[in-house]
């Protein structure tokens, strides 16, 4: 017997005895927090509704990458930004809510910078204030140091990491901190590090063996890695692509050559097994705080074999690990996809995952019937803004209309927009149709600001264009008087506009409200040069029989029948709320068991309206209950096939 062997045999013995972490699977919440500073998160990404979704997948934690360095004030304080604490606070009152986990993960990271040497100088006064702003959390709550240091001495990196722990200990004594080694985290840098003498310690490694499989179609990866496609797991000789010729020469020409030994599933587990001996030998929990295989040049079923295998390994060792990532070029959702949780999840790859799979329908594209919130504090859900933060933000808090926040746009160049991209994309077909408006507020003290509101369809193939239809917005049309008006503008008075294409297509009458791809705000007219105006409560209202277009304030709670009724097998339900806060609109069957929540989180005063997919259920009377509060108010409505 080797002594690999006695070793690992030692290590499967022990396992039962080594400490294990407070969680167990979960997934990384990226490109949410990861922005060069807090104006420029889209906080409206994630709702509740993605932590209760994450949790019925059967994770118990969410790793939350956040380029915490870029959400302070900065050297030499480092304060952490207020508007940033806003935001994660809400973010960690949903997990604590739902009892899920979550890792704030300071995922400020570059892979092409090195970790500096003074890091510690950045580190330390950052999260004494973290750890201060989070103390009276639950322990649902950890801090994860950083992500990936590298290029930097392990002894170096090691001796920081312990002033980190120190710093946070001297201000929270209750909350698991998770370390990792330099390296990237590497799994076979785990040795080198010291066992801190702190026992309420997690530490992590990162999985992504082996790397030409993994991220194979990487463009980060030096040298790029984009022409490499179709690798497969494990190595498979007859299916072995091609080495693209930019690769040869380079270290991948040697990785390439030895795949047939790093690529198979020996060499993945007999990795995974040197993971659980250093927990065994260290008796600590242990974190897989990343693992993935990128998505678009990997055959699926061999990313589907490669996470199984993964996952049933770290699991028997009894390692904990959160997957790179949920949405997005490694995530649970099928590619090119707008990764809806309802229709789009790649289902054997959450089967591969030890997952549940959520009941899956086709998604079917509906012309709208309801509301579009485009922005009310936050960007609406279910959309992606695209903006330079040098002429816009979103978070203005400069006299908003209503709420905390206006989008404040101005100091522009000539065709810089703010872009609401409809994910997916929108038939607003019906809307137009039947009267609907554009409702918003505005304001600006900047004389001759002129600047256009408009739409954009979706460029469907190689002989369509980009569409557009547009309002220009002008001193004749607002008095830029420094004052709130609001504007209504029937969608149908849009006019159109043409469409660039990489070159200029002036207008043939083709644009297609049944596909819209996204809305913007653009400084199309002029440079706003030296100008700025404010935006607040930018809806789609619509205008139909059951539908709800007055724009004043409720004096109550009201909660409407809804529209159709009977319906098959969509339907509309409008409700009232008088003040803001949190509401909930769930659906019942006869029986009292949920059916489907359709709102739940913070609303708005104001008239709302929401629709019902009925597609998956079967003829019979539903209840459909509006709580806020001491208020809760409930109506039938029968789907009739």
């Amino acid at each position: 017997m080797t002594l690999r062997t006695l070793l690992l045999l030692t290590a499967a013995l022990c396992t039962a005895h080594a400490q294990n972490a407070p969680f167990s699977r979960g997934v990384n919440l990226t490109n949410w927090f990861q922005e060069a500073s807090p104006r420029q998160i889209q906080f409206s990404k994630y709702t509740k509704k993605d932590f209760a979704d994450i949790k019925a997948l059967g994770c118990d934690v969410i790793r939350l990458p956040v380029n915490l360095h870029a959400m302070t004030s900065g050297a030499p304080l480092y304060t952490p930004d207020p508007l940033f604490l806003g935001m994660l606070d809400q973010a960690v009152n949903w997990a604590e809510e739902l009892g899920l986990h979550i890792i704030i993960d300071n995922h400020t990271f570059d892979p092409a910078v090195d970790t500096p040497v003074n890091i510690y100088t950045v580190l330390v006064p950052v999260w004494k204030q973290m750890a201060a702003h989070l103390k009276g959390r639950s322990t649902l709550v950890h801090y994860e140091v950083l992500n990936e240091p590298h290029g930097i001495n392990e002894h170096l990196w090691n001796t920081i990491q312990k002033m980190v722990i120190d710093t946070i200990r001297s201000v929270d004594t209750k909350h698991t901190i998770i370390v990792g080694p330099a390296n990237w985290n590497a799994l076979s840098s785990l040795a080198g590090m010291p066992a801190y003498a702190d026992t309420n310690l997690i530490y992590t490694f990162h999985f992504y063996d082996p790397f030409l499989f993994t991220h194979q179609g990487a463009s980060w990866a030096s040298p790029s890695l984009v022409p490499l496609a179709g690798m497969p797991f494990p190595y498979d000789a007859a299916r072995m692509p091609a080495l693209p010729d930019t690769l040869k020469g380079t270290w991948i020409q040697d990785s390439y050559n030895g795949y047939a030994v790093t690529g198979t599933n020996a060499a993945v587990t007999s990795t995974l097994d040197d993971a659980a001996a250093f927990r065994t030998a260290r008796n600590v929990p242990l974190l897989c705080g990343e693992l993935g295989v990128f998505i678009p040049n990997s055959p699926d079923s061999d990313r589907v074999r490669w996470y199984g295998l993964v996952r049933s390994r770290l699991e028997q060792h009894g390692i904990a690990w959160t997957m790179w990532d949920y949405q997005g070029g490694f995530g649970l959702f099928r590619n090119g996809t707008a990764e809806q949780f309802e229709h789009d999840v790649n289902v054997p790859l959450v089967s591969a995952l030890g997952l549940t799979v959520p009941p899956q329908t086709p998604y079917v594209k509906r012309p709208d019937s309801v509301s579009v919130v485009l922005y009310d504090d936050y960007a609406g859900p279910r959309l992606r803004t695209y903006f330079d933060g040098a002429y816009a933000d979103l978070y203005s808090t400069q006299a908003p209309h209503r709420g905390t926040y206006a989008l404040r746009f101005g100091d522009a160049p000539q065709y810089t927009a703010v872009q609401f991209k409809f994910v997916p994309e929108k038939d607003l077909s019906r809307l137009r149709a039947t009267g609907a408006t554009l409702k918003l507020h505005l304001r600006s003290s900047s004389p001759n600001l002129a600047f256009d509101l408009r739409f954009v369809d979706t460029k469907t193939g190689p002989a369509d264009r980009p569409w557009r239809m547009r309002k220009t917005i002008s001193s004749a049309t607002v008095p830029w008087d420094g004052q709130w008006h609001e504007l209504s503008i029937p969608l149908g008075s849009f006019t159109e506009h043409g469409a660039w294409d990489n070159g200029w297509y002036d207008p043939v009458g083709e644009f297609d409200w049944t596909s819209v791809s996204h809305f913007e705000i653009v400084s199309e007219q002029s440079s706003l040069a030296g100008k700025t105006v404010f935006f607040d409560d930018v809806y789609i209202y619509p205008n139909f029989p059951g539908s709800v277009a007055d724009a004043s304030l409720p004096s109550a709670f009201a909660l409407f029948q809804n529209h159709p009724n009977p319906f098959n097998p969509v339907t509309t339900i409008a409700y009232s709320v008088p003040h803001d806060g949190a509401v909930t609109l769930t659906v019942y069957d006869l029986l009292g068991r949920e059916v489907s929540v359709l709102f739940s989180g913070f609303a708005r005063a104001g008239h709302h309206t929401a629709s019902f997919d009925a597609s998956h259920l079967s003829s019979g009377v539903y209840l459909y209950r509006l709580t806020s509060g001491s208020f809760s108010a409930a109506r039938k409505m029968v789907l009739q096939r």
